[in-house]
């Protein structure tokens, strides 16, 4: 999925929700003085509808880290010895 159909369907998730917490409210003040349980069940769902819009919008696209296919070793320096230096310093 590309990233603009990823950041659309989010968007879209996320109205949704908010529309859900809209009648939520709504629901809570019509249902008020008819049905008061009912109307706090919807008003902690208007409460808590937008913690979870947000942690569902905001799901998705994320990649766990893979490791690498291959693995490429560090290049190997040959190490001058001690005989090597005694001759280079000999001739200077």
């Amino acid at each position: 999925m590309g990233l603009a159909e990823d950041v659309r369907g989010r968007q879209r998730r996320y109205v949704i929700s908010m529309v859900i917490r809209t009648l939520s409210v709504i629901a809570t003040v019509v249902l008020w003085d008819v049905q008061r349980p009912v109307a706090i069940v919807t008003l902690v769902a208007g409460g808590l509808l937008p913690y979870i819009a947000v942690v569902i919008a905001n799901a998705g696209r994320e990649s766990t880290p893979s490791l690498p296919s291959h693995f490429i070793p560090a290049p190997v320096h040959p190490a001058l010895d001690a005989g090597n230096l005694k001759n280079s310093s000999d001739q200077s």
